[in-house]
């Protein structure tokens, strides 16, 4: 099949909007979509000049989504120097899994020439999250252990490496999973945070953990991938040839997650679009939760600070410090 926009051969089909693209033209697009966004959600500020440049924290994984948002964002604004990029990479400390990924970043981050920090949870916690796995003290999934560590990390070096943004890889196929999560489970109040954490502010869900109540009031979010389904993205690593680590990780335990996932793919096979009418709605019913909740200052508790670490939290301990403690008491 012959591109709609030139006579090479295609490589994608977009069932959603009808169209065969060709490599050059199917780049494009997903470029094109990127940066609409990172316009219609204002990511640079008026006072942001060459005097004044913004940073933009990226929370590189070396998978495929953190790898071609960091290539987008590069080509970008490579020229621009109103706009600062630094790659932050965490290593959990997963054998055989963590160690080829962040090869991956170094790869990437020397050829585009940006500034890459790595941090551990070794070196900051004292744990890896092979020992959290075998332990386990609160018999939970990995996912919910590590999406508190990890969200602590990056908001801290974020914060530590000045940024006045930080920004994360989730595509479209994340966002609309979310969004079906939330609202099945009749969680308005956690709809207001999500909505919240599109476009910077709070947190959003931490997958299983209950940890819902700590917010991030530091560094501003934004996900600049989110209107690209997650094929496109596979896609666009392999076309631009762009050193990606696609491999799950071993610990993925995210049960229902995945079966959000399952439905989700049947109804964007039965019916295309499905993906971007849910987010089209649910960014609005967000919108209204937020702005709600927001005036009526209901469900979310004061926040103070860890007695321990410092961060923000409701509690006297923060999630994180109390899984660690658990944790070092096995």
């Amino acid at each position: 099949m012959d591109c709609d926009k030139c006579d090479r051969e295609s490589v994608m089909h977009a069932a959603y909007s009808g169209l065969h693209l060709c490599e050059d033209h199917f780049v494009a697009s997903v470029d094109k979509r990127v940066r609409r966004r990172i316009r219609e959600d204002d990511l640079v500020p008026s006072d942001a000049t060459p005097d004044n440049p913004q940073t933009w924290v990226i929370g590189l994984s070396g998978g495929k989504d953190s790898v071609v948002l960091t290539d987008i964002l590069y080509r970008t604004f490579e020229k621009d120097p109103r706009i600062e990029l630094v790659a932050l990479t965490i290593h959990e400390g997963i054998e055989g899994y963590r160690d080829e990924s962040v090869d991956a970043c170094e790869e990437l981050t020397d050829e585009l020439g940006i500034r890459h920090e790595l941090v551990t949870y070794e070196d900051e916690f004292g744990v890896q999250m092979d020992d959290v796995v075998e332990k386990d003290p609160e018999n939970m999934a990995a996912c919910a252990y590590c999406g508190v560590f990890r969200r602590d990390l990056l908001s801290r070096y974020a914060e530590k490496l000045g940024a006045d943004k930080l920004l994360t890889g989730h595509n479209l196929d994340d966002e609309a999973e979310t969004a079906l999560m939330n609202f099945l489970e009749g969680d308005v109040a956690q709809i207001a945070k999500h909505f919240d954490a599109s476009l910077g502010g709070f947190e959003e869900r931490d997958d299983g953990s209950g940890a819902r109540e700590e917010q991030d009031d530091f560094v501003p979010r934004a996900k600049p991938l989110r209107d690209v389904p997650e094929k496109e993205v596979a896609l666009y690593a392999h076309v631009a040839d762009l050193p990606a680590h696609i491999t799950e990780c071993p610990h993925a335990e995210e049960a229902y997650r995945g079966e959000i996932q399952e439905l989700l793919y049947q109804l964007e096979e039965n019916h295309p679009g499905t993906r971007h009418s849910i987010m089209a709605g649910y960014e609005e019913l967000a919108e209204l939760a937020a702005k709600e909740f927001g005036a009526r200052d209901e469900g979310r508790a004061e926040l103070g600070e860890c007695e321990r670490c410092g961060s923000s939290t409701t509690r006297d301990l923060c999630r994180k410090c109390s899984l660690l403690d658990a944790i070092h008491a096995v």
